[in-house]
């Protein structure tokens, strides 16, 4: 089966999608994004979460590739991905902005 440049698109479209599905890696992302440089510090002291759950939050979105960074204890450095960051914005507007074939459609 050959895949086309377009289902690629729409699996790493996906793969972002699902990593910003949770409230709280959607407040991760926000404090990131914020940030001037890579964020360096605790990031429960921003949000009313375990360090456990943040830890499964971090996880996630490192593995969608939003985010990237280091644990050296005791310091902890994250930061966006930006290229990943870049792509995922390019994504989502083309895939929002779509026109649609049907406006007046009721039920």
């Amino acid at each position: 089966m050959k895949v086309n440049n377009n289902q690629l698109q729409f699996t790493e479209l996906a793969r972002f999608a699902k990593a910003m599905s949770h409230p709280v890696r959607l407040q991760i992302l926000d404090i990131l994004s914020k940030s001037a440089c890579c964020y360096t510090g605790d990031i429960t002291d921003e949000l009313p979460i375990a360090r456990s759950t943040l830890s499964q939050h971090i996880k996630e979105l490192k593995d969608s590739g939003l985010i990237q960074g280091e644990y050296n204890p005791p310091k902890i450095k994250y930061c966006l991905n930006q290229q990943n960051w870049e792509k995922a914005k390019e994504f989502f507007t083309i895939f929002l902005n779509q026109n649609t074939k049907s406006t007046n459609c009721e039920i």
